[in-house]
């Protein structure tokens, strides 16, 4: 891991940039603007917690919700603070959101998108959530996205990975403070080559939805860069438990390398069964035979046990982190849970916290406002580095972590090692990337 990466995880150090972190909307001062959906009383806010409770990224969801209830009492005055105390931003004081008390109802997306759907909706119209949050499947947050434009919500995408969401399926409600799978290929593409060479044959087993096909084109494009061959691409349910059918073939393929475009249940089975199926012990093409993960999680590598380890891959961060906003959130949350926080956690608190941050300094929960106050906010303190909400596509760009298996975890906890801290501006891509063309943004929708 480069140490030197470290050193740009602090806070913002020039006082334009802390001035963007504080600058304050122009849009909807005026009392005029009054009208929009689920308006707060003058004592109380809710939230929306949209996460899967049941399903194959339960894990996940469960995490989610942790992280939720963690910012909610955090953004209440409750607990230590968290990241409330390293947040560039300084708008939030502990006493909820524009001085009402925050409190939140739950969903269970089921991992599902007309599940999800239905939940968020109940959520919107029956329980008067203001924003909605969560999910762990980028199919349920393109859904759900599309939902809360509809209704006049602000969605603060949870674990949504596809280039899809910020891209042909991006929304002016909708943000996304998770990176995406374009982002993963720029992170890993050296660290294959630097590890395995340039002559390479791979063959892919790939979620059948939104966030498996733009997975396993972005790697496909980033590996087929270096040199490398693919052989195949299979497509597996989302769910299916049972992979042996799939991984039986990639023995006899020719390839040398696995590409397991799965996440969440379907991957810790799909990585367990290619292990059991013995791909790691055997030799193609003169080499070793690899397998490559690009997106997981502790909670992932928990799963997968012994199998995951040197195994490569990314994500939007980890616990073991030693800037202080990262060890703040992993003592907020420790000390509540006996446990180190996931990737999923940690994104779905910052969202929460960006959400009344921009509340705050628009002055309105008017959906309007809060896009304003978001569109190219540029902030540190939340553990990822110098962060842009870039205002073309309201996503997020920081730093992304390549990570390994650890071949020696000290802790059930201690399993992932951090290979690289890639910088934010080697992930930043175009704004007309053709990857994420075939969609508006529109205008923002303040509902009622």
């Amino acid at each position: 891991m480069s140490k030197s990466n470290f050193t740009r995880r602090g806070l913002l150090k020039t006082s334009a940039m802390a001035g963007a972190a504080l600058a304050m909307p122009t849009y909807l001062r005026a009392a005029a603007h009054s009208g929009f959906t689920n308006a707060p009383g003058e004592s109380t806010v809710t939230l929306g917690f949209n996460v899967p409770q049941t399903g194959a990224y339960a894990d996940e969801g469960a995490d989610e919700l942790r992280a939720y209830q963690l910012a909610v009492e955090h953004l209440n005055g409750e607990g230590d603070g968290g990241m409330l105390n390293t947040f560039t931003s300084k708008v939030l004081d502990g006493t909820g959101i524009l001085g009402r008390k925050v409190e939140y109802v739950t969903g269970d997306t089921q991992t599902n998108s007309d599940a999800a759907r239905a939940s968020a909706r109940s959520m919107i119209e029956k329980d008067g959530a203001i924003m909605i949050t969560g999910g762990s499947s980028s199919g349920v947050a393109i859904a759900v996205q599309g939902l809360c434009q509809d209704a006049g919500v602000i969605f603060m995408a949870g674990l949504t990975h596809s280039n899809d969401t910020t891209g042909k399926d991006k929304r002016a409600n909708g943000f996304r403070h998770f990176f995406n799978t374009e982002m993963s290929g720029r992170a890993l593409a050296p660290i294959l080559e630097a590890n395995y060479g340039s002559d390479r044959k791979a063959y892919h087993l790939t979620a059948d939805y939104t966030w498996g096909w733009s997975q396993e084109n972005s790697m496909k494009t980033y590996t087929e860069d270096l040199g490398w061959e693919t052989v195949n691409t299979v497509l597996t349910p989302v769910g299916a438990g049972d992979f042996s059918s799939y991984i039986a073939p990639v023995a006899q393929s020719g390839a040398d390398v696995l590409i397991l475009n799965h996440y969440g249940g379907d991957m810790v089975n799909s990585l367990t069964q290619a292990v059991q199926f013995g791909l790691r012990n055997l030799e193609a093409n003169g080499k070793n035979f690899e397998i490559v993960v690009p997106l997981f999680s502790r909670l992932m590598a928990r799963g997968a046990g012994d199998s995951i380890k040197g195994i490569f891959g990314s994500t939007n961060w980890h616990w073991s982190l030693q800037d202080e906003a990262s060890q703040a959130f992993v003592r907020s949350f420790g000390t509540k849970y006996g446990f180190p926080p996931s990737q999923a956690a940690h994104t779905c608190y910052v969202q929460t916290l960006l959400y009344a941050d921009a509340v705050t300094r628009g002055g309105s929960f008017n959906p309007c406002a809060v896009a304003e106050a978001l569109e190219g906010f540029e902030f540190d303190g939340m553990g990822n580095g110098p962060t842009l909400y870039r205002a073309e596509d309201h996503q997020c760009f920081k730093d992304v972590l390549v990570v390994k298996g650890k071949e020696n975890p000290t802790s059930e906890f201690d399993l992932l090692e951090i290979v690289e801290i890639t910088p934010r501006d080697v992930v930043t891509y175009p704004v007309d990337h053709p990857d994420f063309q075939g969609g508006s943004l529109g205008s923002c929708n303040p509902g009622a």
